[in-house]
């Protein structure tokens, strides 16, 4: 019963991410604070991260794209870590 639930929550889990990603990236065009800007490139890339992986256990179950998502998900921490990194320079 609970592998039903499986896609509202990757789903859910998509449209979070994106929300955060936009709320972020509105408050970044406010106050042009770096943090906001690398925050809201790392959220984006976990919104598509979470979309790579819908496409990947609901849509196109016999594709294996978890290399894929772990690229994506990879390249959104490490661009949070980078972002964090060369805020911290200027203090």
């Amino acid at each position: 019963m609970i592998h039903y639930f499986a896609p509202a929550v990757y789903l859910l889990c998509f449209l979070a991410a994106s929300l955060c990603a936009i709320m972020l990236g509105r408050s970044f065009r406010r106050s042009r604070n770096g943090l906001l800007f690398w925050s809201t490139l790392c959220f984006s890339m976990l919104a598509l991260n979470n979309l790579v992986l819908v496409l990947d256990l609901v849509v196109f179950p016999r594709l294996d794209l978890a290399v894929l998502r772990g690229l994506v998900s990879l390249a959104a921490v490490l661009t949070l870590l980078f972002g964090f990194i060369w805020n911290g320079e200027g203090d």
